[in-house]
């Protein structure tokens, strides 16, 4: 698929069918995360991939109940990590650049996600600590994405994007 039909054809859905992700896909997706830009290169992140039922389940009570998320065949979850963040770049790793490499990782594996043809939602409502326990993250490690990946079985619903004449300004 080329870059920019990627890009058109990225869409939040959140209706899941039971089909497994191949291996194969997930690879390629995990490659993707990784291969996105990061602050000094340092990479402050780490990738959680849930895949387990009971884990997915447990996900659904620390996402504010978004029963979509358990029905998606595999979760990643990318946490920050501020250990590695701040040991370079001090406050600005621990409150930017973590946050920054987590965020790119995650988008990248979402493009890479639509290009695989799965389907995707970000999810930034959740509580981290509950998501920590589940996942069983390490110190340090501080959820900022959770990423329900599968496919879909519904036609995603195309949002309107606001005017470029709003978002666009030269300096």
């Amino acid at each position: 698929m080329e870059f920019y039909d990627v890009l058109q054809k990225r869409h939040s859905v959140r209706d899941f069918s039971d089909k497994e992700v191949d291996n194969q896909k997930l690879k390629a997706l995990i490659d993707a995360a990784v291969r996105a830009p990061s602050a000094g290169n340092l990479q402050a992140y780490k990738l959680y991939v849930v895949r387990s039922k009971t884990a997915r389940e447990g996900l659904v009570a620390a996402t504010n109940y978004q029963d979509f998320v358990a029905k998606a065949p595999v979760i990643f979850v990318f946490c920050m990590d501020i250990r590695r963040a701040a040991a370079k770049y001090g406050e600005r790793g621990e409150t930017l650049y973590g946050i920054q490499d987590a965020t790119l990782a995650a988008a990248y594996c979402q493009l890479a996600a639509t290009a695989e043809g799965l389907s995707s939602v970000w999810v930034g409502g959740f509580d981290p600590l509950e998501v920590s326990r589940v996942i069983n993250a390490g110190p340090y490690q501080v959820p900022v994405c959770v990423l329900p990946v599968g496919y879909t079985n519904a036609s995603p619903q195309i949002t309107e994007r606001r005017p470029l004449k709003e978002l666009v300004r030269e300096a």
